[in-house]
């Protein structure tokens, strides 16, 4: 028998374990290891409340994790109860799946003030994540500074920006909706160092904003490059483009009926947050580019009002003790997927924070297939502990593991206490979930 841990209960997770059961069979025990007791990582704290669709993707996960040979262990904490090196001794093969938690550091002045937060923090806040849930964000002022050109930045624009029935549907959680209905923003302006066509926002979730019932885009025309440019864009970034242009477009008559107007500020990089106490406006460099399209600073500043910054400028995942780490890329050290002997990582542990939800399925066989070549395909295994390993192990040591037949009874409970329209309420903390299991 092959036993295998992973760490981390994501996407990359889950696709790991799918990928070792199509590759041994019934000659694998898998065991997803993560430190909260409910599962699926990104799908349940970073995708958008309002983005159900892409949520459903844990229904494949769900799949693989209700098979005889692949066990949820919830509530763990990898370096509290266990270590990577007793993980190691315990299993043919350990795959840290942890993804990328924790927001790149916002390296300017005032980055600490009260009313600067990094997207990971603001996004779990909106989505329940129980690291987040007492945030209490600064949102009785008028203005929003959004920092960072990418998907997040929409959503958190988009979240901003909603009505109360914008959000019917969703599993946005009550104490965020509830304060997000009495927030005072008026103006939200979304900053990138560099132009339109260096956008890494996908047209879907651009779209979305020129469709809000109380808020419009504005694009400055003159930030545009020359329509014939488009052509050379990749199509996805092309048709972004194309909704910039929409936005830019869009006559004032019709911002005038919106409470809230979402600006796109491009060649902006942030300079300083200032204020008495807390943030009150962010000073910024106009940018231009060089040949190889980064951006230069040119020296000339302007001020932007803004109560409240959020800084959506990539992720990292946090380091673990006694495993190489590139602190530089926020991710740990690997040759495409090996760290050490009988240690690996996938995703974006893996690559940093990069790529679709879907891409860490390949990159979950991928890993999977180095395993294989490490300690063989075929039947048979190392005669390591494994399963029965890890339970003695941790009753040693008072944990208290949650199961995925746990994870059934919490998210029935969830169920159960929705608001009317939403598919679940989420609890915010982990002594509530582990109350929920009964």
């Amino acid at each position: 028998m092959h036993h295998i841990a992973i760490v981390g209960s994501g996407p990359a997770g889950y696709y790991t374990a799918e990928a070792a059961q199509k590759k041994y069979g019934d000659d694998v025990r898998v065991d997803i290891i993560d430190r909260l007791p409910v599962p699926f990582g990104l799908i349940r704290f970073g995708v958008a409340p309002d983005h159900q669709s892409i949520k459903a993707v844990s229904k494949r996960y769900e799949k693989v994790a209700l098979s005889d040979n692949v066990r949820f262990v919830g509530n763990v904490t990898v370096g509290q109860h266990i270590s990577v090196d007793e993980l190691r001794d315990l299993y043919d093969a350990v795959v840290l799946a942890t993804g990328a938690p924790r927001d790149r550091a916002l390296d300017i002045t005032g980055a600490d003030l009260p009313g600067v937060y990094g997207s990971a923090a603001f996004v779990g806040w909106y989505n329940g994540h129980p690291d987040f849930a007492d945030l209490d964000p600064q949102l009785d002022g008028g203005h929003v500074a959004i920092i960072g050109n990418g998907n997040v930045a929409l959503d958190v624009a988009r979240i901003l920006s909603k009505t109360k029935a914008e959000f019917a549907g969703s599993d946005i959680v009550a104490h965020a909706l509830d304060r997000l209905m009495t927030a005072k923003t008026e103006q939200i302006t979304i900053l990138g160092r560099r132009g339109p066509h260096q956008i890494a926002m996908t047209p879907k979730e651009l779209g979305e904003l020129g469709r809000l019932e109380k808020a419009a885009p504005y694009v400055d025309r003159d930030d545009l490059p020359e329509e014939g440019a488009d052509a050379l864009l990749e199509p996805g970034i092309r048709k972004s483009v194309t909704h910039l242009r929409e936005f830019a477009a869009i006559p004032e008559s019709f911002r005038g009926d919106k409470d809230v107007r979402i600006e796109f500020d491009f060649y902006a990089s942030p300079v300083a947050v200032e204020g008495d106490g807390k943030a009150e406006r962010l000073v910024v460099e106009r940018t231009i580019l060089d040949k190889d399209l980064r951006s230069q600073g040119t020296g000339e500043t302007y001020t932007i009002a803004a109560n409240m910054v959020i800084s959506c400028i990539g992720y990292q995942t946090p380091p673990i003790e006694g495993v190489p780490f590139e602190h530089g890329r926020g991710r740990f050290a690997n040759d495409e997927g090996r760290i050490l002997p009988g240690l690996y990582c996938a995703g974006w542990a893996r690559r940093g924070p990069s790529g679709t939800i879907g891409t860490n399925r390949p990159d979950g066989y991928a890993i999977v297939d180095l395993i294989a070549e490490d300690i063989g395909s075929g039947s048979g295994g190392s005669g390591k502990g494994g399963r029965p390993a890890l339970d003695a192990l941790l009753a040693g040591r008072g944990a208290d593991p949650v199961t995925f037949n746990d994870w059934k009874k919490i998210e029935e409970a969830e169920k159960a206490r929705a608001r009317d329209g939403a598919p679940h309420e989420k609890f915010v903390t982990i002594e509530e979930m582990i109350g929920a299991r009964g």
